[in-house]
């Protein structure tokens, strides 16, 4: 029993660099929809069984558009939702960089819990739960799931035994492709990780 999963970052918003983010309403900015259309391209001729996003607009928003050539509804996938950031979400990240919690993060992030918001352990297993959920209902089909770039990381770390203090090494660009098998009894692989299919060229 195995699925392939397509795991894909939601491409870029107006704030996308600047501001931490979290679970905001921003949609996609003009270059994020034009990012989200080269890997629409990059993708159509993929038989997807489902495509399920995270439920905030710019993961939606770019499910739909990568959607469009499938005719597929995108359904929600909760538990793949962005980390709560808690007091931290959509602070500007320069000033986030002086707070003596950001080394913390980037160092041993196992140990960091958001103030007020969510610990990273806790955002990788609800997420891994969602995958194997995920891969379980679509067992021999290709799926794809709309992210966010440390949802994303922590799922590789864990499906390619990572510990979670190093996936700060792995980058997950925007509108990027990371391409994982896993199912009931199967041994997870991960075939592809963050192809950016070049916007108005040839992926």
């Amino acid at each position: 029993m195995v699925a392939t999963v397509h795991l894909i970052r939601h491409a870029v918003t107006a704030a996308t660099g600047t501001r931490l983010g979290g679970r905001t309403d921003a949609p996609l900015s003009e270059k994020g929809r034009h990012q989200a259309e080269a890997t629409r391209d990059h993708l159509s001729d993929v038989d997807y069984h489902a495509i399920y996003a995270s439920p905030l607009p710019r993961t939606t928003e770019t499910a739909e558009i990568i959607a469009k050539p499938h005719r597929k509804k995108v359904r929600a996938a909760e538990g793949m939702i962005e980390v709560d950031y808690g007091r931290w979400t959509d602070r500007p990240l320069k000033p986030l960089f002086r707070n003596k919690l950001w080394p913390v993060i980037q160092q041993t992030p196992s140990l960091v819990t958001f103030p007020d918001g969510e610990s990273i352990r806790a955002a990788q297993e609800r997420a891994v739960t969602a995958i194997e959920q995920i891969a379980t209902r679509h067992d021999k089909r290709t799926v794809a799931v709309v992210s966010h770039a440390d949802i994303i990381k922590a799922v590789v770390a864990f499906y390619v035994g990572m510990p979670l203090d190093t996936f700060q090494r792995l980058v997950v660009s925007p509108a990027s492709v990371t391409v994982l098998t896993t199912g009931k009894g199967a041994r997870p692989t991960l075939h592809s990780f963050n192809h950016v299919p070049p916007v108005g060229g040839a992926a």
